[in-house]
Formats: C-alpha cells, sequence, structure tokens
C-alpha cells in the first residue's frame, strides 16, 4: 500500500516539475486569470461621482412624487428602480450594490401649522463605512435647502436626518472575486486536462506509462493530486492581489475556504479528465471543452449575479456545476460562512463529482 501511494507521489512530482519548465501553461494558470481580475476589478471599483440609491416613496403627496422625479432628473443620483421595499434596499446595500437608501415618509410633504409643506426624509448609510451615506445625505440636504429658501425664509420645514444600517457592506468587487476564482478553477480543470491529455497521447507518453507496472488509478490521482497543487497556488495568488491591490474585504475563514475550493477543485477536475481521457487529440477535445464550459462561465454567475436572471433561468442555472463551486466561495468570501453550513451546495458538487469519474473512468483512453 505505501507503494502504491509512493508512486503517486513520484509521477505527481514529476508532473508539477514538467509543468514548471513550461511556460505557455504558467502564463495561462497564473498571469491569464489576473488579467480578467485587473481588468474586472477595475470596473467595477467605485470611483464615480454618482451615487446609486434606493428610493423608498411612502408618502402620496404630490409634493413628494414632484420630488422624486427631480431627484431622477439629477445626474448625480442613479435611482435603483427595480427596488420596492425597504428590507430588500438593505440587503441590496449589504452586497455593495447601491450606496445608500433614501426614505421618505406618509408625512413627507404634508402641509404644517403653517400651511407649508414639510418633512423629514431619511437617509440609510452602511455602519461600517459611513463616508458614502453622509456624502449622499449632505447632498440631499443642500437639495432641500433650496427647496427651503423657496418655501420661507424663516424655517426649513425639509430636513434629513441619518440612520445607520447594520449589514455586510461589501463592495461590487468583493461579490465579483469569488466568481473570478470560480472562473479561475473551472478553466484550469478543464482546459488544463483537456488540452494535456490528448498532447500526452500524442506525444506517447501515456502509452509508454501504460507499458510500466504504474496502474491507471496512480495515474489518475497523481494527475490529481497536481491540479490540486497548482489550483489551490492561483486561488492563493488571485486572494492575495485582490488583497493587495484591490482591498478585498475577506470575512470567512481561509481554512473553509481552502476546503471548499479542494472540493471544488476535484469536481472540475474530473471534467477535464472526461472529456482529454476519451479525446484522441487536441481536435477532439477543443470543442468538447468550450461545449460544456461556455454555458458555465456566463450561467453560474462568473461576471454577474445569478439573481439578476428570470426566475425560471436562475432554478436551471443552480444545478450546472459551476453554481454551487462559486455561491459557496462567495458565502464564506463574503458571508463569513463555514463549510458546514454549505449543505446544498456541498451535495450538488458531491453528486456531480460521483457522476463525472464514473464517466471519466468509462471513457478513459490511453492512446
Amino acid at each position: 500500500m505505501a507503494r502504491y501511494f509512493n508512486t503517486i507521489l513520484v509521477i505527481a512530482l514529476s508532473l508539477l516539475r514538467r509543468f514548471t519548465r513550461d511556460k505557455v501553461a504558467l502564463f495561462f494558470t497564473f498571469l491569464f486569470p489576473l488579467l480578467f481580475l485587473f481588468v474586472f476589478g477595475a470596473l467595477f471599483r467605485n470611483d464615480s461621482v454618482s451615487f446609486d440609491i434606493a428610493l423608498i416613496n411612502r408618502s402620496d403627496t404630490q409634493f413628494a412624487e414632484q420630488f422624486v422625479k427631480q431627484v431622477e432628473k439629477g445626474k448625480v443620483f442613479k435611482i435603483n428602480e427595480k427596488i420596492t421595499t425597504l428590507d430588500e434596499a438593505k440587503e441590496r446595500m449589504g452586497r455593495g450594490e447601491i450606496d445608500s437608501i433614501i426614505e421618505l415618509p406618509e408625512s413627507f410633504g404634508k402641509p404644517n401649522s403653517q400651511g407649508i409643506p414639510s418633512g423629514k426624509l431619511t437617509a440609510y448609510y452602511e455602519q461600517a463605512n459611513p463616508q458614502t451615506g453622509q456624502t449622499v445625505a449632505g447632498v440631499m440636504q443642500q437639495t432641500l435647502d433650496g427647496i427651503n429658501k423657496g418655501l420661507t425664509p424663516q424655517t426649513e420645514p425639509f430636513t434629513v436626518q441619518q440612520r445607520p444600517t447594520k449589514t455586510a457592506n461589501l463592495s461590487s468587487f468583493d461579490f465579483l472575486l469569488s466568481g473570478i476564482l470560480g472562473f479561475t478553477i473551472m478553466s484550469l480543470g478543464i482546459f488544463g486536462l483537456a488540452n494535456g491529455l490528448p498532447a500526452d497521447k500524442k506525444t506517447g507518453t501515456l502509452r509508454r506509462l501504460r507499458a510500466t507496472p504504474v496502474k491507471a488509478s496512480q495515474l489518475i490521482g497523481a494527475i490529481a493530486l497536481q491540479y490540486w497543487v497548482i489550483g489551490l497556488l492561483s486561488v492563493a495568488v488571485m486572494l492575495a492581489v485582490g488583497l493587495l491591490v484591490f482591498d478585498f474585504n475577506m470575512r470567512g475563514d481561509y481554512l473553509n475556504l481552502g476546503i471548499f475550493a479542494t472540493f471544488s477543485i476535484f469536481l472540475m477536475f474530473g471534467f477535464g479528465l472526461a472529456i482529454g481521457g476519451w479525446a484522441k487529440n487536441e481536435n477532439q477535445s477543443a470543442p468538447l471543452s468550450n461545449l460544456v464550459a461556455f454555458p458555465m462561465m456566463f450561467l453560474s454567475g462568473v461576471f454577474f449575479p445569478r439573481f439578476l436572471m428570470p426566475e425560471w433561468l436562475q432554478g436551471i442555472t443552480y444545478y450546472l456545476p459551476l453554481s454551487p463551486v462559486i455561491d459557496g466561495l462567495r458565502l464564506i468570501m463574503t458571508e463569513g460562512q463555514t463549510v458546514l453550513q454549505l449543505g446544498p451546495q456541498l451535495l450538488i458538487i458531491g453528486v456531480w463529482t460521483v457522476v463525472i469519474y464514473a464517466l471519466a473512468t468509462k471513457l478513459f483512453r490511453w492512446e
């Protein structure tokens, strides 16, 4: 038994040494995903002078209606019209999708004792990051000051009050990074093996290994160990860049992230093994890899969250192999959950792992 596993370790080390000598493989494994990270990280950084807000209007007065229209016409605020409730707005702000929440109470715009429209709107801000909410409140107060001067010079019938909310306070990049990590794991598992195994068949490397006492299970185990090490290194590099360059806010535990990433890497490795083990050459593996990878890339929440999709499509994409990977990474990294709390995601990953490895074992060809 010791000799069996020692053989796996020796083969895995040999494969790793060969990998480190391949400059093209190193580029597409480590540098190419970083290009995605820098491009999308720059796009999702919040450097704009405008603010994305939710406006909850509880007032039925004509003044409140006119006030909302005035805010919509301005360039400072972009109102998310899909948000209709305060709870939904707080959830979106906690995920970093909006910067602040403006709430107009029922009394907003109703005449006071002097017959002048008055009211107090509420500007909600994230407790962990009050600067943005305070800026929004300040701009709103300036808007109301202009209205106040037009109504009466003596009093201020309209004012702003601020309230903090206790949510996750995530930036768009914090939400995006888990998708990029999932994309990296998928690319490494599918494209790496789907191209590597047919190339080894073409050069006769697998044929020569078959002539030795090495068993197919040992070869598969060695390749799995190799890609597990490479996968964890790639995830670590991406996380380091996210933390150092884009100020990523890691809320979870790195041990839980590593454990979940291990399950995810072995799952995606199975797809690459099935494609590469079946294909005789790159001409067969390339189109099949694209056929498997591209639907997951665009429907599993890599570049935008799945909750933006229609509900019927969300139900379908939930069971794609990459969806539980990205969902699990996102829950650990942005909400601080542990592996033990990711039962639904681990169940889907486990089912797909059993299915794909059974298929890979059946389809594997040495030549």
